[in-house]
């Protein structure tokens, strides 16, 4: 699958370069072409002779040749590139990463790359949880940068936890299905919705639901990397996408989201319906905060218009449209109704019974139900894999 891709490695000070050797060897393996740019503190951790003799290509780690002069150019090199992998990533890297620092040949040569990267942390567990590291992690995200999240085991230090880099056999398999995925959705439109909606009672208060918008918000940010144009019609949510092709629209009330929703529809090539959208509104709400008098107050709900059901009243031809079903019973047999009765060509089932799953959580259980009757259980994963999982069997069918 890498046959002909271009592959920089970007290298670091930090022990675990020992494992980019291999990581070189495995690319090579595959087909790719790999050259390497390195600090020079990265230099103490392992060789550029090693690396040369593996990758088949000079290593570069000083802007020019201080014999006669001759510049190392990081702008060709960032623009050679299909992909450059930053690994590992010392936080002192990553923090010139985040704030735009140039002061060596390696972090001038990221400023210069038009292609993805992937960044992969490495460093002892109490500075990658200092909150220093998590901003600059997120700020690099928020610039459309992929993260190759450290896992937790034995560190240099002695101590356990998150901070080990990733193996590289899993840095070759994600790097490989990235280039499987990232252009099955180019040219296509995909709507998605996410989170809650707010049904006003007063000026200070309002009915809702626990969503947290972490499904849709995923699915969005999964889509938008496999070269789609999202448009993300969110309810109120402390979330924030990252990727630059999602364009997010912020809502607060059923009504808002659904004439969003009605709008972005009618361009749309794919939609997945998954936030919690109130059944009722507040039929009449109070021009100020109701105050408090008697025992009991009384309040008129009328019934918000059916998005998912009216969507599939409108899709035309070659338009998909998924749904998602949050069940406490009668699970399947209630997907199976909605799925039928809304026109969907899929729905996503996950149960509140289901622990670890539903509203709130990281993590979510789901059955994906299609409307010629296929099935795929997903068991308890992080949401981001869900929507992975999600978006692999909507991108097989189209």
């Amino acid at each position: 699958m890498l046959k002909g891709k271009k592959i920089l490695i970007g290298i670091t000070g930090s022990i675990a370069a020992y494992k980019i050797p291999l990581l070189i060897r495995l690319l090579k393996k595959e087909g790719a072409e790999v050259k390497i740019v390195m600090t020079p503190c990265a230099k103490d951790f392992v060789t550029p002779l090693t690396l040369s003799t593996l990758s088949q290509q000079p290593v570069l780690i000083e802007p020019y040749d201080k014999t006669d002069g001759s510049w190392n150019s990081h702008v060709d090199w960032g623009r050679w590139a299909d992909v450059f992998i930053m690994a590992p990533v010392s936080a002192n890297t990553l923090a010139k990463m985040a704030s735009g620092i140039a002061d060596n040949l390696l972090t001038t040569t990221y400023l210069a790359a038009k292609c993805t990267v992937f960044f992969a942390p490495a460093m002892d567990l109490d500075m990658f949880h200092h909150p220093t590291t998590q901003k600059n992690i997120d700020t690099l995200l928020s610039y459309g940068n992929h993260l190759i999240a450290p896992q937790e085991g034995e560190l240099a230090s002695g101590l356990c936890g998150a901070g080990r880099m990733e193996e590289p056999e899993e840095i070759l398999r994600i790097v490989t299905d990235f280039f499987l995925k990232r252009n099955l959705l180019s040219g296509k439109k995909v709507l998605i919705s996410a989170g809650p909606t707010y049904e006003l009672i007063d000026p200070v208060r309002f009915i809702g639901n626990f969503s947290s918008g972490k499904m849709g918000y995923a699915l969005a940010e999964d889509a938008a990397a496999r070269g789609a144009q999202v448009a993300l019609v969110s309810g109120p949510v402390g979330l924030k996408p990252l990727h630059p092709g999602i364009s997010l629209i912020s809502v607060t009330s059923a009504e808002q989201m659904a004439e969003a929703c009605f709008s972005e529809f009618k361009s749309s090539d794919i939609t997945i319906m998954a936030a919690a959208v109130a059944d009722y509104t507040v039929t009449d709400p109070a021009p100020v905060k109701i105050k408090k008098s008697g025992d009991k107050l009384t309040i008129e709900l009328s019934k918000t218009t059916d998005i998912l059901a009216t969507l599939g009243k409108q899709k035309r031809a070659g338009q998909f449209l998924a749904g998602f079903a949050l069940e406490t019973d009668n699970e399947k047999s209630n997907a199976l109704i909605k799925l039928k009765n809304k026109n969907l060509d899929m729905i996503v089932l996950n149960s509140l019974n289901d622990q670890g799953a539903g509203f709130g959580h990281d993590t979510n259980k789901v059955t994906i139900i299609t409307s010629d009757g296929a099935e795929a259980e997903v068991p308890l994963k992080s949401k981001k894999d869900v929507a992975t999982v999600i978006l692999d069997v909507i991108s097989v069918r189209l």
